[in-house]
């Protein structure tokens, strides 16, 4: 028998039913807080672009740490310390007052960037390349035998930096040392410059390297590391040659087997020594040749001397594009 309510009853359930679901919020509650959008930190370097240029400069640091250190004849340590993306004042405020600044050219964009080494690092690496043993000296301006010798230190530098940077096609071009007051001249104040910060130690010292790149070169890099360092090789033809051969070495498990089939569980424990278990394939098939697990074709058992071997028929359309030895 069913229950009638009456309206009494009805409106009752619609007052509980109100009372016990949550209230909506209030206009504002309910809107969204806003953030003041910072201009100041647009186009920073993502993580994808950060990890792709600390690639490029570890290589550099390892290619300049070994070739200093052949030249040097001494422990020469290079190490990448810090990549970002500040503007051109902050970087200026970094520079000591004694400090050797040097403008790089960077081609085919022929935008200049800024190199500056501290000058502590000056003396014993002077001292190394007039026959000495590299014994500090007091931190003071360079006379110009001592300005020559340490611009073929930045010139090795460069070198190393057009090595490093090959993939983004970039070359670097020592230009000349500038004054602490011509430095400002170089880009705007204002400009938001990628700077690299790179340590460097030595058994007598140590010191900073400081790069900064202008943003329209900043701009460059970062865009084709994005969408052509995936794409381009990594390694030098002859590295690929060595991987190559490492690679050709490795010993791969294989077999040649019969192609699998389902046997009813009732067979197998009905099995008995000298039984014929029928696996219900023809034989015109051809065994599985399989390398690692993976099917790389069909083969034929033969004998060869007191061995089987598999005479090859046919490769699946993986193995066509591989090279079979």
């Amino acid at each position: 028998m069913e229950k009638l309510l009456k309206q009494d009853e009805i409106d009752a359930l619609f007052r509980a039913a109100r009372a016990s679901s949550p209230e909506p919020a209030s206009g504002s509650a309910a809107v969204r807080a806003a953030v003041a959008y910072n201009f100041a930190r647009a186009g920073q370097i993502s993580n994808e672009q950060l990890r792709a240029i600390s690639m490029l400069n570890d290589l550099f640091a390892r290619n300049l740490t070994h070739n200093l250190a052949a030249w040097l004849r001494c422990r020469f340590q290079v190490n990448l310390v810090s990549a970002e993306q500040i503007p051109f004042s902050e970087f200026l405020m970094r520079i000591p007052e004694i400090s050797y600044v040097t403008s790089v050219r960077l081609e085919p964009l022929g935008a200049l960037s800024i190199l500056q080494l501290d000058l502590g690092l000056a003396p014993p690496i002077i001292d190394l390349l007039l026959g000495g043993n590299g014994k500090e000296g007091p931190l003071r301006e360079l006379t110009d035998i001592e300005e020559a010798i340490l611009g073929s230190v930045v010139e090795i530098i460069c070198r190393e930096l057009t090595s490093a940077w090959q993939s983004v096609g970039l070359s670097f071009n020592f230009e000349k040392r500038q004054m602490q007051t011509q430095v400002a001249r170089i880009m705007s104040v204002n400009e938001k410059t990628l700077c690299l910060t790179f340590e460097i130690r030595m058994p007598q010292g140590s010191g900073l390297l400081n790069l900064a790149f202008p943003a329209v070169v900043a701009n460059t890099i970062l865009r084709r590391l994005t969408t052509d360092w995936g794409r381009r090789h990594r390694h030098s033809p002859e590295t690929r040659a060595r991987i190559r051969a490492a690679a050709g070495r490795i010993r791969l498990g294989a077999s040649v087997q019969l192609p699998s089939v389902r046997i009813a569980t009732r067979e197998i424990e009905s099995l008995r020594e000298g039984d014929v278990l029928r696996l219900g394939i023809s034989t015109a098939v051809a065994a599985e040749w399989r390398v690692g697990g993976q099917e790389l074709g069909t083969v034929e058992v033969v004998q060869h001397g007191t061995h089987r071997g598999g005479r090859l028929q046919e490769l699946n359309r993986a193995g066509e594009h591989e090279h079979v030895s």
